[in-house]
């Protein structure tokens, strides 16, 4: 795109009037590299709109996160590096198992309201038909040239799902002709937990003039700190992560490209990261539940079967680019498959009047002794993915650019329950479950589910002067779902099954006008549409009359203003936006009363509103010195009572009224070596949790999260060939709260919450050749 060549005098004067109060996105962490030698700041190259363009050159609200900046804070996940975006939270209650939200756009449906991508290939579930909303992909950050955020729907060149926004990984690619290794090894201690440790390595080989491949694999022990009392064992939610990526570019010629990428990663975990709280309080429990025995104000959980749970992630991509001379053709082709287990214990459940599940199958059923059995289940969520993506993109033009594509996914995925008996005496299971008769049919639950989608876009943007244009776009897309829903055991009374089929097309569109005011210095307006998919509901035996067959498409309309402006010596940045957002038809998950018990099923409510502004600033005083202030307000309402339990006028589940955080970093030349130390210190506001209509019973009210804040530490030197790094995160050990489990599912009417991991402090040493 063409730099403006005009005065930067207005864009100084803006940045002193408005330095007080706002921000820029370009100034992230990753455009201060500590090697410059003057005040003077790489231009960020983004792909936003599927065409590597300068940030300043997209007219809407995004953040971007150069690979070098979530390296040196060790920030491998999303609960890691959400505090670094304004305007981005999540919900997580064990690592793999993350729910994210834009702008406060979460009413806790089962399918996602971020879609995520990793480089042009959409990666999880376009429906809730497999609980795609809480197993947003979190993949290793290792080795990511970038993290690009879209806040608000990107519905024309992105299609379902980015309702609230795209969360976007961009690998590096192979490097033609260049020799690369490095890697890194590393050890953590967290507090009242133990130890981890954890390596990585990358290898970029070049085969021949016109080949290159590029490799990275890592392996990562997350220390445990949660106790389990019942059956005795410590720092039970140990987790263990580990994979890698594997790709290979061939570019025959200056117009051909042809790049393969395979990713693995799998996320294993001992035991849920989450303690028994006190509903009323959410502090740590008092008392073992059943023997009375102290505590000692703990965070420990109760556990008579250990729980387990395991992701997994296979994506294998092809991309083709071709240069026509009058447009670039590009051809994205993807299968990926991910599969999350959770075998959790069950006894707890209410089934009705008091009575949990183990009571009922051991007493009512079975006539055995009560307390002689608990009952745990596998719930497996599989879910497979075929994309295919072919766009036409202009080349060369100045006037006007234009890109067509078309897009089809096929999805088919399963969910799968089934009820398992163990000893309560010593936590094993029963094998085979047959040896206590009937429990082996107790209870078979599987949903098996296929999405089909076809959609056709495009984009332009009219550049109507050297300082003005204007960006549109739309896409129309159609999906074909159905589902089979299979039922059998002792609680459904025998087996059943029913199928259901649904057809939906939705038009989404987008309108960005832009003006720049100086280089790297402009205003933009958004009106922007995005959606999620509806769907089919099977309808079980005994099912209310109220109960849905079927959810229509939720939309949500964007209104949205900025600016972003930077001095001329690029030494203060700022980057503003406030938006408006209607959504409508809202996507939920509601629980209706059958003959065999409560069951959930999606369900539309009437809709909901958010409004907020986020800001960043970032300020360069001298060479190797930059600090970084985000902070965001979001204002996020339900419209209408929801069958779920929500209210009018209920906050959105997660959406923090306020997040903030504050980077400062100084590297500097130093007898032949490059030192650094760094800092950030982050702040969310209370937040609600999701709807629960019998915690409101109890306790006359919704279930809130406090607010805390963290700072964390960083300094290293590079020596050479040799990286020597040490860390504290979360160096305050506040122990917030970012998720909780359903109320009245632990022992004595508990519930179990997520904190975030306790201060944790590490040292890593890294290598490059």
């Amino acid at each position: 795109m063409r730099n403006i060549r005009r005065s930067a005098s207005v864009a100084s004067a803006l940045a002193l009037l408005l330095g007080g109060a706002a921000a820029a996105q370009q100034a992230s962490p990753e455009v201060a590299p500590p090697e410059r030698e003057t005040v003077q700041v790489d231009d960020v190259i983004v792909t936003a709109q599927k065409r590597e363009q300068l940030l300043s050159d997209v007219p809407q609200s995004m953040s971007v996160l150069g690979g070098e900046a979530l390296e040196q804070r060790q920030a491998r996940t999303i609960a890691d590096y959400a505090a670094l975006v304004p305007g981005l939270s999540f919900e997580s209650g064990n690592p793999g198992q993350t729910r994210v939200v834009l702008r406060g756009i979460n009413a806790g449906g089962a399918s996602p309201t971020v879609a995520v991508y990793l480089d042009d290939t959409p990666f999880g579930s376009s429906t809730g038909q497999t609980n795609g909303a809480t197993l947003a992909g979190d993949f290793d950050t290792f080795d990511i040239e970038r993290l690009e955020v879209l806040r608000g729907p990107q519905g024309t060149l992105y299609g379902a799902n980015s309702l609230g926004g795209v969360v976007k990984y961009v690998t590096v690619a192979p490097k033609l002709g260049e020799w690369e290794a490095r890697g890194q090894g590393g050890a953590e201690t967290v507090r009242d937990g133990g130890t981890g440790y954890y390596g990585n390595a990358v290898v970029n080989v070049p085969l021949g003039d016109a080949v290159a491949l590029r490799a990275s694999g890592f392996y990562r022990r997350t220390a445990g700190y949660i106790d389990a009392i019942g059956i005795a064992d410590d720092d039970v939610n140990r987790a263990r992560s580990y994979g890698g990526r594997a790709s290979l570019l061939l570019k025959p010629s200056d117009r051909l490209s042809l790049r393969l990428t395979a990713v693995v990663q799998n996320i294993d975990v001992d035991s849920r990261n989450a303690f028994d709280a006190d509903p009323a309080t959410l502090r740590p429990i008092a008392a073992d539940p059943f023997t009375g025995a102290s505590t000692g104000g703990r965070e420990v959980r109760y556990q008579l079967f250990p729980d387990r749970n395991q992701v997994s992630y296979r994506l294998y991509t092809g991309t083709l680019d071709y240069d026509l001379g009058f447009a670039s053709l590009t051809s994205v082709t993807s299968y990926s498959r991910q599969v999350a287990t959770d075998r959790s214990d069950v006894s707890y459940n209410a089934v009705g009047d008091g009575v949990t599940l183990a009571q009922l199958a051991s007493s009512a059923i079975y006539g055995l002794a009560p307390d002689a059995y608990g009952i745990y289940y596998p719930n497996r969520s599989t879910q497979k993915k075929f994309t295919q993506e072919v766009r036409l993109a202009s080349t060369g033009s100045a006037t006007l650019e234009w890109l067509v594509g078309g897009y089809y996914t096929r999805e088919p995925g399963q969910l799968y329950q089934r009820y398992f008996p163990y000893e309560v005496a010593t936590g094993r299971p029963v094998t085979p479950a047959p040896a206590i008769p009937g429990f082996d049919g107790l209870v078979l639950a599987q949903l098996d589910s296929r999405y089909k989608e076809y959609a056709g876009f495009g984009s332009a943007t009219l550049h109507l002067s050297e300082a003005f244009d204007l960006t549109a776009g739309g896409r129309y897309s159609h999906n074909d779902q159905r589902t089979t829903q299979t039922l059998d055991g002792a609680l459904f009374g025998g087996l059943s099954q029913e199928r259901a089929t649904s057809r939906q097309g939705v038009f989404t569109w987008s309108v960005a006008p832009r003006y720049a005011f100086a280089p790297r210095s402009e205003v933009y307006a958004r009106v922007a549409k995005g959606y999620r998919p509806g769907g089919p509901n099977v309808v079980p035996p005994g099912a209310p009359a109220d109960y849905p067959t079927q959810t229509d498409a939720d939309t949500l309309m964007s209104y949205e203003a900025g600016i972003r402006a930077e001095t001329a010596d690029r030494s203060f940045g700022i980057d503003v936006s406030g938006y408006y957002l209607d959504w409508d038809k809202t996507l939920i998950i509601a629980t209706f009363q059958t003959d065999a018990g409560p069951i959930s099923a999606d369900a539309n409510g009437e809709g909901a509103r958010s409004y907020g502004a986020e800001a960043t600033a970032t300020l360069r005083p001298t060479r190797g010195f930059t600090v970084t202030a985000t902070v965001a307000y979001n204002h996020s309402r339900l419209r209408g009572d929801t069958a779920n339990g929500g209210r009018d006028g209920d906050q959105l589940p997660f959406a923090p009224s306020w997040n903030a955080n504050v980077s400062a970093e100084y590297s500097w030349d130093w007898d032949g070596t490059r030192p650094y130390v760094g800092a950030d210190v982050s702040t969310v506001s209370d937040r609600q949790g999701n709807f629960d209509a019998a915690y409101r019973d109890v306790y006359g009210r919704r279930l809130s999260f406090d607010g805390y804040t963290t700072a964390s530490l960083r300094a290293g030197v590079s020596l050479g060939r040799f990286d020597l790094s040490v860390y504290a995160r979360n160096v305050g050990d506040s122990r917030g709260l970012v998720s909780a489990g359903t109320f009245q599912t632990r022992p004595n009417g508990g519930i179990e919450v997520s904190p975030i991991q306790p201060r944790t402090i590490g040292a890593t040493l890294g290598v490059g050749f």
